[in-house]
């Protein structure tokens, strides 16, 4: 059994209840959305009219979304404090309906404003309450190739909670149904497996334990294949639906377009990491040969390469460590910090129920929250860092950008947190107090730059695949999907590592697959970050300024300008070649350690 929640202390808890203390108080505010929605059709077919109807509805619109906006994350937070809770679930949906309600009433807007004749929508410009909208109907024009006519735009808003089917039952079937066996741990205890305990297990020292723990967690999502495809599978045709009908070639361009990215800065990467596969295998080739292994499988590749030193790091050693690498970046950073830990942003430990995995999550007007289950080890304190720069990142944002252009695009969600995490690895090894913990903390950077720049490009060439798959008629079933996988696994590693037939089935367990195309922005931010890092250590306060100057910038400009006026241009080729470069350096810096 795991740890009941109650039974964990208030200080180590997310002080969520601050955005609605009773129930009476989210039910006040889903009626205040529904009054707004009724508001909101009375302009319907008027928007032409005058520029004070346009202002209203626009102005309406935005107060609902703000609402709905807390409604939906506080309940959706709620709900994963403990997923068993129904109530919590029941709350979720019905925020979910409301959210497509909105949706639904408010899609004739679009349609009308692009309507609306060209010279007679600048003169509305011009008044003074209505320019605050400027850069959002700009970005209305810029989709017009892309917008239906209102009756279509109806229909599209009523069914956007049937796109979300699939992962919903992705997420309820692996993290509330499914059931792990139970293995042996290094002393002979018998532990159920769980998403948590697995990536420990992983790196243990015990090769058996390893194995172990890879069979049963890849035995466990085999025997729910079908459904798990099925999900999928369902997932990709919802987004190619979508971008087919909005008049897009293909779901990659539609998620793209978004963030004003073009499709070649997502087939740079992949280009630019098939040629650094070898030194991947180079560092692949080192771990087998220092862990003394004749052959080195799947299951061996997340353990740490010394078993002479290990790091416990409590959570509250953690802070301190933080807050010390995070220096460079200034006393006004590390003040969102200290808010951070002191204010009950984070919700730290694991409990029975809780979702899996870690993320920063928030409203416009809530703290910008961290669900995690920390570990004392390395990889927490390296997942605290990380998510505390998503949240460092909402709330520059979300305190210096109005409502509507608070939220910045996913192509730069990264950048802050990877940041983060190198200046972090970058403070632990300059502290580093022996050889052995300099070997631990190259090869845990190294796993980071592994599985955060190779593995994440390998699962946007895996999404890549099967999206043009299915986009040239190809029903794809749980077979096809652990075979496209497999050979991605074997293009990767083939040469340095046996490439257990198990790993085929891992797609199943990569809840990403979920949010279109999102994966290789994660590649893309650890370049940026790697870039930017070393512009902060080696300009100081300059480039430290026009850092918080890009948080800061929230969504009031497309991705690679704010990166530019960051210091980074990620349309080059050049700016993923150096940070792979980096990675070059570091293997053979590790080859002399050994």
């Amino acid at each position: 059994m795991g740890t009941d929640r109650s039974t964990i202390e208030e200080k180590y808890k997310w002080k969520i209840d601050k955005m609605y203390s009773s129930k009476e108080e989210i039910e006040k505010d889903i009626s205040k959305v529904k009054n707004l929605i009724q508001e909101v059709k009375e302009y319907k077919g008027k928007l032409s009219e005058s520029k004070e109807n346009l202002y209203k509805v626009l102005n309406i619109s935005e107060n609902a979304s703000r609402i709905v906006q807390n409604l939906y994350v506080y309940t959706h937070m709620k709900q994963h404090e403990d997923t068993r809770i129904n109530d919590n679930q029941g709350r979720a949906t019905k925020t979910e309906m409301l959210s497509t309600d909105l949706g639904v009433a408010t899609s004739y807007i679009v349609p009308e404003i692009l309507a609306i004749e060209e010279n007679k929508l600048s003169e509305y410009l011009k008044d003074e309450k209505l320019s605050f909208y400027t850069k959002y109907i700009k970005d209305i024009l810029r989709d017009k190739p892309h917008t239906l006519s209102e009756r279509e735009e109806e229909i599209l808003a009523a069914t956007s909670e049937l796109s979300t089917i699939p992962e919903n039952v992705y997420d309820m079937l692996a993290y509330a149904d499914m059931e792990f066996p139970e293995i042996e741990d290094e002393e002979g205890n018998k532990v159920k497996l769980s998403h948590s305990n697995y990536s420990l297990f992983i790196k243990s020292k015990n090769s058996r334990v390893r194995k172990d723990a890879f069979e049963g967690e890849f035995s466990t999502y085999e025997k729910y294949k079908n459904t798990f495809a099925s999900t999928l599978y369902g997932g990709i045709k919802s987004e190619i639906f979508y971008a087919k009908t909005r008049k897009y070639n293909s779901a990659i361009e539609a998620s793209l377009f978004s963030d004003d990215v073009s499709l070649d800065v997502y087939n740079n990467l992949i280009s630019a990491i098939d040629k650094s596969i070898p030194n991947l295998n180079k560092y692949v080739e080192l771990k087998k040969k220092f862990l003394g292994l004749n052959e080195i499988h799947m299951y061996d590749l997340y353990v740490p390469l010394t078993d002479k030193f290990d790091m416990d790091i409590p959570y509250d050693k953690a802070q301190d460590i933080i807050l010390e690498a995070l220096k460079p970046l200034g006393e006004e950073y590390l003040k969102v910090i200290k808010s951070a830990f002191d204010e009950g942003w984070i919700d730290v430990y694991d409990n029975e129920g809780k979702k899996g995995g870690a993320y920063s999550w928030g409203s416009y007007d809530s703290h910008p929250y961290i669900l995690m289950s920390y570990k004392n080890d390395l990889n927490s304190l390296f997942t605290l860092v990380h998510e505390l720069g998503h949240s460092v990142h909402s709330h520059y944002s979300r305190t210096s950008q109005p409502f509507l252009y608070s939220d910045y695009k996913i192509f730069v969600a990264e950048v802050a947190s990877t940041l983060n995490e190198l200046l972090l690895i970058n403070y632990l090894l300059e502290n580093s107090k022996s050889k052995d913990e300099t070997i631990y903390l190259l090869n845990y950077y190294l796993e980071q730059f592994r599985t955060t720049v190779h593995r994440q490009t390998m699962f946007a060439e895996f999404e890549k695949i099967v999206h043009q798959r299915v986009e040239s008629g190809e029903p794809l079933t749980a077979d096809e999907f652990t075979n496209i996988y497999y050979k991605l696994n074997e293009k990767y590693y083939g040469k340095s590592a046996i490439v257990d037939k198990q790993i085929g089935i891992e797609w199943a367990r990569i809840p990403h697959f979920y949010s279109n195309f999102y994966v290789y922005k994660y590649a893309t931010g650890f370049s940026a970050a790697s870039a930017l890092s070393q512009q902060i250590l080696s300009e100081g306060s300059t480039a430290v300024d026009r850092y918080i100057n890009f948080l800061k910038s929230g969504g009031s400009e497309y991705p690679l300008e704010q990166l530019k006026s960051a210091g980074v241009d990620m349309t080059k080729k050049e700016s993923i070649e150096e940070a792979l470069n980096v990675f070059a350096e570091l293997v053979n810096k590790l080859e002399k350690e050994l």
